[in-house]
Order: structure tokens, then sequence, then C-alpha cells
């Protein structure tokens, strides 16, 4: 799944939730940029991690 993530979609790690939704910097090869909501900017091993598709985001104020 991770070889159709493109720089500005929206991600979950499915081990890591708290730390939110993260928008996809950047995809070279396996290794994925990934600047999260409550972790910030993390490369991701994407051999090891596949990343969930976020489709939609609730936003709640």
């Amino acid at each position: 799944m991770n070889y159709m993530l493109e720089p500005g979609m929206l991600v979950r790690h499915p081990q890591q939730l708290d730390w939110g939704v993260g928008q996809v910097q950047s995809r070279v090869g396996d290794r994925i940029t990934v600047n999260f909501e409550h972790q910030g900017k993390v490369t991701i091993d994407g051999r090891i991690i596949t990343l969930e598709p976020v489709w939609s985001v609730d936003h709640k104020d």
C-alpha cells in the first residue's frame, strides 16, 4: 500500500495512533517522510511499516 503514497496524502501509523494524522512529505523508494500532528517529522521504513491512508478527518471545534 505504501507504493500509492504521494506528498500531501494523510496517513496514520498503525502502531503509533497517539501520533495522530500525518501528512506525507516525500517518498523515495521505501523511505517515507511524514509530518505527524503530535510527533513531528518522522522517516518511516516502508519495508517494515505499512502506513494507513486517512480518507477523511473529523475536526472537533
